[in-house]
């Protein structure tokens, strides 16, 4: 009776698989490596946070330091205690204005861009050669700044209003370009003419069959919107004029808080007891943090989307 040799473990996958195997000193070097980067990217948030609740005084002594001599929320106090008309905080009133254009911006942007794009993707489209060739165009050639304000100041009339805030960077050529190639090449044709079979409409189709399988893209532009609208000061600059704080977003009234101290903290006519004592180091560092923290609990929500394979699945052969 010949019994089957017996064989090893390790030799009994594919040679493939055995080629993906990682060792564990490796895997070990790996983790290491990645925990090291991921420190190098906390260190300077947390370094920007310690500084910004340290004392001027400190600053002055001993400079920049992860144990500052003296800790003070000053930084912090001057701002919030800086208010409009209506006696709200500046700063509040800001982030809120802020919140309501880089949301509404947001889902504005996605529905033009999305559905520009895959009408772009479509070659069913018989013009989508000619719309393609003018979407490309302002990647190349722009209008100019002293046409696009007279479209946006006299032609639609958005001067001093939330929407010269969000129409302007609500839809970009380069976004429309990078939708309509995720369509023409993670989209299966199958899916579609699947839908048109079963007798449903193009909207239809889109919003059921084509968008779900889309997130990953939507995801990141949806990601790159928001911070675009989040960041964005030079538009208020632009359009909105300086009597009209309520419409100031979060980053314009940051600037001018900096500006405002910096040229008290230089100016000699202007220094007195009272501007001796202004934060001016600590409040650019609180600056940074009021401006990029919130923006940080954002990112999370986007982050599964970029590594997964929906399609993956999708189509039965």
């Amino acid at each position: 009776m010949s019994t089957a040799p017996k064989l090893n473990p390790k030799e009994t996958g594919s040679g493939m698989d055995r080629f993906n195997a990682i060792r564990p000193g490796t895997n070990v070097a790996y983790s290491a490596m990645f925990i090291l980067l991921a420190f190098l990217c906390i260190i300077p948030v947390v370094f920007v946070i310690i500084i910004s609740f340290s004392s001027e005084a400190s600053i002055g002594k001993a400079g920049y330091s992860f144990f500052p001599i003296e800790w003070s929320s000053d930084a912090y106090d001057y701002v919030w205690h800086l208010r409009n008309s209506h006696g709200i905080p500046t700063v509040v009133m800001a982030f809120l204005t802020s919140v309501g254009i880089t949301v509404v911006g947001t889902i504005l942007g996605l529905m033009l861009i999305s559905t520009m794009g895959y009408v772009l993707s479509r070659r069913s489209f018989k013009l989508r050669g000619i719309y393609t060739t003018l979407i490309f165009i302002p990647m190349i050639f722009h209008g100019g700044l002293l046409s696009t304000y007279v479209v946006n100041t006299q032609l639609l009339g958005l001067k001093n209003t939330y929407w010269a805030l969000i129409f302007p960077l609500c839809c970009s050529s380069f976004y429309v370009i990078i939708m309509r190639t995720f369509f023409q090449t993670s989209v299966p044709d199958e899916i579609i003419e699947s839908g048109k079979v079963d007798g449903a409409s193009q909207l239809r189709i889109f919003l059921q069959l084509v968008l779900p399988i889309s997130l990953p893209a939507l995801a990141t532009i949806a990601l790159f919107l928001t911070f675009a609208y989040w960041n964005d000061w030079y538009q208020a600059s632009l359009y909105i004029e300086s009597n009209k704080h309520d419409l100031f977003p979060l980053q314009y009234v940051l600037v001018n808080i900096e500006k405002n101290i910096q040229y008290l903290a230089n100016n000699d006519m202007a220094m007195s007891a009272n501007t001796n004592v202004l934060p001016t180091e600590t409040m650019r560092m609180a600056i940074v943090v009021i401006a990029v923290v919130p923006i940080m609990f954002s990112y999370p929500f986007f982050q599964k989307y970029f590594i997964s394979g929906l399609t993956i699945g999708a189509v039965k052969g």
